[in-house]
């Protein structure tokens, strides 16, 4: 399997910049959120026009769709075309990654909307994206599903993230 190599550095890599999506926007929405529930300080906050909340979770939830539409259109693609392994693999993890930018782009938002106007529906929105990105977290046994593979290529993608 001279993919195996190559799959496994790639899975590594989305692993890790998985990973850093999540862990960077937490600070943010958690800041915002202590900040709303118990403030120890208080902060000039300008003043923004109302609707600007209302179109702010709007957008929240828009993206939350959009993640999902992108995610499913590239695998079908996917799915229809005959592939190498490899090159499944790598519009598996475009998607991926391009999923979890919006879901960090999404979570930016909520911690924006939640610090200019504390509303709830953020805090809500925010913790459908926690759920999200816990539920949608790449594993071998996703893309086996995803792809439907047998025999080797569920072997090799199944092992893909064991150390030799």
């Amino acid at each position: 399997m001279e993919n195996q190599p190559f799959i496994r550095e790639q899975f590594r890599l989305l692993e890790r910049n998985v990973l850093l999506l999540i862990v960077l926007q937490l600070p943010f929405f958690a800041f915002a959120y202590l900040n709303t529930t118990r403030p120890t300080r208080t902060y000039q906050i300008p003043e923004l026009p109302e609707f600007l909340d209302t179109f702010t979770l709007s957008l929240v939830l828009a993206l939350l769709l959009l993640q999902q539409f992108n995610f499913n259109r590239i695998i079908r693609t996917v799915k229809r075309e005959d592939m190498e392994l490899a090159d499944k693999f790598m519009a598996y993890k475009y998607a991926t990654l391009r999923r979890y930018w919006i879901l960090f782009i999404a979570g930016l938002l909520c911690a924006a909307g939640l610090w200019f106007y504390q509303n709830v529906g953020f805090t809500v929105a925010y913790a459908i994206i926690l759920i999200l990105v816990s539920v949608l977290k790449p594993s071998p046994a996703r893309i086996i599903r995803l792809f439907q593979l047998q025999g080797k290529e569920k072997d090799l993608i199944f092992n893909v993230n064991r150390t030799e």
